[in-house]
């Protein structure tokens, strides 16, 4: 999940390339809801091992009340810091 701030503005995705992926939504190469709002900061991910189960959780969180995605942000990441840097290699 990207956020433009605390509680601010927030988008779910899904991607093959996580690094690559944040970087294409922060030059503004991606058009749309993370370009309109200026959505850069990467607050919350999580690592699966098959790309069905990612896009799986996607939808799942895209249908999720905005509180429960705040709390799960919350929960990971109580400062909605830029966690880029934690993504794996």
């Amino acid at each position: 999940m990207l956020a433009n701030k605390p509680e601010g503005a927030i988008y779910v995705g899904s991607a093959r390339d996580l690094r690559q992926r944040v970087e294409q939504h922060r030059s503004g190469e991606v058009e749309g809801h993370t370009k309109k709002y200026n959505i850069k900061t990467l607050v919350f991910f999580e690592r699966f091992d098959e790309p069905d189960e990612a896009i799986a959780m996607e939808y799942r969180l895209k249908k999720w009340r905005r509180e429960w995605k705040d709390k799960l942000i919350e929960k990971a990441n109580p400062e909605w810091r830029d966690i880029s840097a934690d993504i794996p290699y």
